[in-house]
């Protein structure tokens, strides 16, 4: 696997810096988000049950003083005494007559005070009559709480039938004497319980023993709440309900029941975490922003000179040497040192670079000349096609890396013909077909030698195809149009055309135009039409260099191509 780039990796540090940074932040901030919010519930809950406490005292002892006044009914002990003196001599008609005006005056007293419940006890504590909008719950006969209740005021929780009441009872006298007592009861229920979270200004819950008698929390919550016991205990607590931390508050307790105001620490703590969130999530996207900002600037300011060493060393190894030395950059001390030893590297390689092609390019003008010195008839031969060949490429506009594979090409491109015996090569006669099969087989021969020499390798195309044709007739592959390089189709006509105006042994040389029109009437069989285009556009240049010349010929032959 490779190595990231220096900017990536500067990039994924910077990021994970940045979100290990604020992931504590986080964390921290988290953390004292809930503990705050958990002090700041505990002390609202606190000052829930202060108020809640003056209120109910209040509303007690206004219930109370209520309750004695509505006791001072004449109506109603009269009728309460007559039913208690009379109702083991009276017939039932009577005693229901009696009975009925007792429940009359309660209902009366019920619809004043808006009680759940308003009941008319006996001595006993027995109901005898019942009215409020629950009254159906207190039936006639049933008993509540303690006889021994009766003579005195009293405020208690009593479970009557399923359910649990607040009842506030005040004895009945007539003439000083107890006769029963009359019964204020407030069901301990839901709308009790919504009452107790209106005041605590969160939730409430009933508990009793174990018992979650009402609340105002969903039903996983309640269940999880009957765990709750009081212990004596009055300051808030922390409790796990459904999953969730809950403050729980203890408001009052009366008898075996506790009333409790509860507050979701997890809720509230959401909310205030979520809002510092929310200011932190901009803080760390400019921090972000920032550290990607300075993490590209100084990956980059680091990156550049070392991509400009590193692709400066890569072409090294591939043997394409820079043309420029590479820049001092100035970010660092270590980096323009490394930069300056390169350069001077740099220059050491170029300059043995230069010596050797100087060298390379000695032994091949040599190693042609040898060949040319073979047959005093091609002397120089490899030379002027070289030449020749330079200023077509010129002509064609080909860039400087090119038009050197031409001139070396062009000199090394009958080199193969180190392998052709002298009888075959310097024959004055015309060549038997045998000879001329041994002729053909320089190309191929001259590419096998390059091969073995690779500064040679881009020359290998000239050397081994500059006598193939447009028109597949040529050797050694016969080749056809632009399957054929155009460096060899250069050379060919060069090297034709020297041929041509070159004397031989058995024939004098011809003038440059008849060349030239020799070349243009075999273009598209035997030669490339814009090489040879080229060469025409290229001969003036070419005078002073080529023996014999007759500048009039050149001229003439200029003025038939265009």
């Amino acid at each position: 696997m490779r190595a990231p780039r220096l900017l990536t990796r500067a990039l994924v540090t910077s990021f994970l810096t940045v979100a290990l940074v604020l992931g504590a932040v986080f964390g921290v901030l988290s953390l004292r988000v809930r503990d705050q919010v958990r002090q700041s519930v505990a002390d609202n809950l606190a000052s829930a049950q202060q108020v809640f406490t003056k209120v109910e005292a209040r509303r007690q002892q206004d219930m109370r003083a209520s309750v004695a006044v509505l006791a001072e009914n004449p109506t109603l002990k009269a009728a309460l005494d007559t039913w208690l003196t009379e109702r083991g001599g009276a017939n039932e008609e009577t005693s229901e007559e009696l009975l009925a005006t007792v429940q009359r005056e309660a209902d009366k007293i019920a619809g004043r005070v808006g009680a759940d419940v308003l009941a008319v006890a006996d001595g006993s504590r027995r109901v005898v009559a019942a009215g409020g909008k629950l009254a159906s719950s207190w039936p006639r006969g049933v008993v509540i709480g303690n006889a021994a209740d009766a003579s005195s005021p009293s405020d208690r929780a009593i479970s009557v039938g399923s359910g649990m009441y607040h009842v506030v009872s005040v004895p009945l006298r007539l003439a000083g004497a107890p006769i029963g007592s009359l019964e204020l009861g407030t069901a301990l229920d839901a709308r009790y319980a919504r009452e107790l979270a209106d005041l605590s200004r969160g939730e409430a819950a009933i508990v009793s023993k174990g018992t979650v008698l009402a609340s105002t929390v969903s039903g996983p919550e309640a269940r999880d709440l009957a765990s709750y016991s009081a212990a004596g205990e009055t300051g808030a607590r922390t409790m796990t309900l459904a999953g969730e931390a809950w403050a729980v508050q203890p408001l009052s307790r009366l008898g075996d029941v506790t009333f409790l105001a509860l507050a979701s620490i997890d809720q509230a703590a959401a909310g205030q975490t979520r809002a510092a969130l929310e200011g932190l999530a901009w803080v760390g996207a400019g921090a972000i922003v920032l550290a990607v900002i300075g993490s590209v600037w100084l990956a980059r300011t680091l990156s550049e000179p070392i991509d400009h060493l590193s692709q400066s060393l890569t072409a090294m190894t591939t043997g394409a040497l820079p043309r420029e030395a590479v820049r001092v950059s100035g970010t660092s001390r270590e980096l323009d040192q490394l930069t300056e030893t390169f350069n001077s590297l740099l220059a050491s390689v170029a300059s043995a670079e230069a010596e050797a092609e100087a060298t390379y390019l000695g032994a091949v003008r040599a190693l042609a000349a040898a060949l040319d010195a073979r047959d005093p008839y091609t002397a120089g031969h490899s030379e002027r096609v070289s030449m020749f060949a330079v200023a077509m490429g010129e002509e064609l506009k080909l860039d400087s890396d090119a038009i050197e594979t031409l001139r070396l090409g062009a000199l090394l491109h009958d080199i193969g013909k180190i392998g052709v015996p002298d009888e075959v090569l310097r024959k004055s006669g015309a060549l038997s077909p045998a000879e001329f099969e041994v002729i053909k087989t320089h190309p191929s021969a001259g590419a096998r030698i390059l091969r073995s020499i690779p500064f040679l390798a881009p020359h290998i195309p000239i050397v081994e195809l500059h006598h193939e044709r447009p028109d597949g007739l040529g050797y050694p592959y016969g080749l056809r149009g632009d399957d054929i390089p155009l460096a060899a189709r250069i050379v060919h006509v060069a090297d034709a055309f020297d041929a041509m105006t070159s004397a031989r042994a058995y024939r004098s040389g011809r003038i440059p135009v008849e060349a030239i029109a020799e070349l243009r009437r075999c273009v598209a069989t035997d030669f490339d039409g814009p090489s040879v285009e080229a060469l025409i556009a290229a001969l003036p240049r070419l005078v002073a260099a080529t023996e014999p010349v007759d500048p009039k010929a050149f001229q003439w032959a200029r003025a038939r191509s265009a």
